[in-house]
């Protein structure tokens, strides 16, 4: 029901150091998903076909801890949340929206990803198979 989808969608964490401690103690790796959440086509568009569909949902919810870094063009965003975005964006080399990173639980980056047509199911697929060839 609507609620679950509700819930579900709190999943996303803005704090990138929370979230490496979490995936750490949790043992999960971590997907990043740099997005304009108010602007970018594609990031929409992946969040409308993957990110809030159940397939996408029960799969991360067992094996990722979910960040997002969101570089929207008219929603303000509190100072330090936005040099965090930044930085992080500088650090991992972003040229594009949306970029998806799968990091391993130490935070290391595993692989580079983006939009991908197919919907959920296919989209998990592809995300078990590069955490897998992190293990």
């Amino acid at each position: 029901g609507l609620q679950a989808t509700l819930s579900a969608g709190e999943e996303w964490m803005t704090d990138f150091e929370a979230a490496k401690v979490k995936a750490a103690e949790e043992n999960k790796s971590i997907l990043v998903d740099f997005t304009g959440s108010d602007w970018c086509g594609w990031c929409i568009k992946l969040d409308k076909e993957v990110f809030s569909q159940a397939a996408f949902q029960e799969y991360a919810e067992d094996e990722l801890v979910l960040v997002e870094l969101d570089f929207p063009k008219r929603k303000a965003q509190p100072a330090e949340l936005k040099a965090q975005n930044e930085m992080l964006a500088k650090k991992f080399g972003i040229r594009g929206f949306p970029t998806i990173l799968v990091l391993s639980s130490e935070g290391k980056l595993i692989e580079k990803t983006g939009y991908r047509r197919g919907g959920a199911e296919k989209y998990v697929n592809h995300l078990q198979a590069i955490v897998a060839s992190a293990e």
